[in-house]
Order: C-alpha cells, then structure tokens, then sequence
C-alpha cells in the first residue's frame, strides 16, 4: 500500500487558506513561507518543562500578559508563517484574537528536542527577530537532567537578539517582569 501524500503538503498555502481549516487539522504543524512542516508529538519531559514554565510565566506576569502553551503565532501573512512556540507570553487583553500576531506577543520560548536543534538554536531565532518579539527563551534539555536555559533580549536598533543571561535549573530575572522558576531536574 502506498500512501499519497495531500496536495498542501507539496504547494505553498495562503493565510486564507489556513483560516479556513479546523483546529484539527491545524494541530502538530506549522506553516513556514506557506509549505507545511509536520512536527512530531513533543515528549513527556519536553511537554512538563514547556507547562511548569507557561504556569511560573502566568503567575508571574499579573492582570496583564498570559503565558500559554501549544497556540499558533502568525509571524507574517505572505508567505504565511506560523509558529507554535512551547510557549508564549501574550497581552491578556488579546485572549479572544485570532491570529495571534507578534505585536501581541512579548515573549516566546521554545524547549529543544531532538531533531529541533537547529530550527530552535538559528532559524526560529532570526523568525522572532524580526517579527518583533522582544524577548526569546531557549531550553536545552541536559544530559543529566537540568536544564539549561539561554535568554535573548530584541535590540530594536539592529533588530537582531542580543544574548541575555544563561540559567542551569533555575531562571531568576527581573526582565520582562520578575520571575523565579525553579526547573530543578525535570
């Protein structure tokens, strides 16, 4: 038996296009220059950092910003590219729009798996870059458990990241808001 892969997974498709599908289909992928890229379920361990992080992100942002996990951000309408951040710390007064854009957002953090590492460590980082986003967190997944946790702040003059402070197990930052998550050994 061979299987035959559909049509969107060979052409480019439009924002429209997206729009229309349901949230099904819109599941496990995201839309990079409008070709489909299909990502492979997250593990356990990625999913827990991604969740203990998105709760100590939330309860530290106050009234203002959410941080969720596992939405899209539309990055750019033409070609569409949407990314699916680990997770996102979003205005709260931007629940209900949809798409979620870049001046939306205030920060994204992607946890690396394997077969991720170069999407996450360069081409993610040059996406959020120039969408805007004014802060960028990247989790490595140690060997031995803990966690490293490399920050990236937007320079608006070159509107390039600029490297922040690295943080094995804990992250303790006051910018963009004070924020202590103790990931421990995960």
């Amino acid at each position: 038996m061979t299987a035959i892969a559909p049509a969107w997974m060979h052409e480019q498709i439009t924002a429209a296009e997206y729009d229309a599908w349901s949230e099904e289909q819109c599941a496990g992928i995201e839309i990079v220059d409008g070709m489909v890229v299909v990502s492979p379920s997250a593990s356990k361990r990625h999913n827990r950092l991604a969740r203990i992080l998105a709760n100590a992100l939330d309860a530290a942002a106050g009234p203002d910003w959410n941080a969720d996990t596992d939405f899209d951000v539309r990055l750019q309408d033409v070609p569409l590219t949407n990314r699916r951040p680990d997770v996102v710390v979003y205005r709260a007064d931007t629940i209900d729009l949809t798409p979620t854009r870049p001046e939306h957002v205030l920060m994204v953090v992607e946890v690396v798996s394997p077969g991720s590492e170069t999407t996450d460590r360069i081409v993610k980082v040059d996406q959020y870059a120039k969408a805007g986003i004014a802060f960028y967190w990247r989790i490595e997944q140690a060997a031995n458990g803990v966690p490293l946790i490399y920050t990236y702040i937007l320079d608006p003059a070159t509107g390039a990241y600029r490297t922040g402070d690295m943080f094995t197990g804990t992250v303790e930052v006051s910018a963009p808001f004070p924020v202590k998550i103790d990931l421990g050994k995960i």
